[in-house]
């Protein structure tokens, strides 16, 4: 008998990356939705696609990402990142399915200095932190069965992100300034895609919903990483390492994410990627 799997914002970054592979797990049979075919905010939508599609599982891929946008736009943000996940959470545990979340490093306050644990304190900075945050705390009051993955930095070959903003802008200006004092680990959506649909099959049978980190291996900053994408891609670029202060922006971001990913590791038997490996395996994808 095949998982039926729905997922959510497919057309994002981590959607597009299980679409990618999802013909490499025949045990599941996906249901890729986007906003054009399910709005999430609209529980009587959900209702019908769980039970005429006999969902046993649903991937939330949807969020809203505009970190700094959302600073103008709480409202916006916190329909889809709270009100959305509570309908989720209230569906899947009506039609007994297992609902995977996706996260952030942004619910923690990035004054730590050593990796956070699922259990360290919470205290998101800016409004995007503060609606994941509520988010999953939904989720947790009102899901039966859940995992919620708070992930770091990620990227993709798919979608906007921070490695195709840093090979444009660097073959466009040839010198670019990038903060070196935020610290944390980029999480290739393929890797994360992978690791959520090697658990899936392991957490069906449990009650209970959990809370779990994950990113690729090793510690970098944001300059790091830009110059590592400007290597490996032979760009003619120069990356000057600046202060967070001298690039002020709306939402602050956390200087520390690094995420402890232990307990992931130890419950799924999970091998995670370095982080380098990863971001090469994304360029040579990336003809831009």
């Amino acid at each position: 008998m095949k998982t039926n799997v729905l997922v959510t914002g497919s057309n994002g970054q981590l959607g597009s990356e299980i679409k990618e592979i999802a013909g490499q797990y025949n045990q599941f049979n996906f249901i890729f939705t986007d906003i054009e075919e399910l709005d999430i905010t609209d529980k009587s939508q959900l209702d019908k696609i769980m039970k005429s599609q006999n969902i046993n599982c649903v991937i939330n891929c949807a969020a809203y990402t505009a970190v700094d946008k959302a600073e103008e736009e709480m409202e916006k943000a916190r329909l889809i990142n709270k009100t959305a996940v509570s309908n989720l959470a209230e569906v899947t545990t009506q039609f007994k399915a297992l609902l995977v979340h996706i996260s952030t490093d942004y619910v923690y306050d990035g004054k730590n200095c050593k990796p956070y644990t699922e259990t360290d304190n919470t205290n998101p900075k800016c409004f995007y932190g503060k609606s994941k945050l509520e988010g999953e705390i939904e989720i947790v009051f009102n899901a039966a069965k859940a995992i919620i993955i708070r992930t770091s930095w990620l990227y993709s070959s798919f979608g906007n992100n921070f490695v195709k903003t840093i090979i444009k802008k660097g073959k466009e200006k040839g010198l670019l300034n990038v903060v070196y004092d935020q610290i944390g680990t980029p999480t290739y959506a393929k890797d994360l895609a992978k690791a959520i649909l090697q658990i899936i099959p392991d957490y069906k049978s449990a009650n209970r919903s959990e809370i779990y980190n994950f990113s690729n291996e090793g510690v970098i900053s944001w300059y790091d990483f830009a110059k590592a994408i400007i290597e490996i891609k032979k760009i003619k670029c120069d990356i000057i390492p600046i202060e967070t202060k001298s690039y002020p922006t709306p939402a602050a971001r956390p200087f520390y994410s690094v995420l402890n990913k232990s307990k992931i590791k130890k419950d799924f038997n999970l091998q995670i990627p370095y982080w380098k490996d990863s971001l090469t395996e994304c360029l040579s994808k990336i003809n831009e």
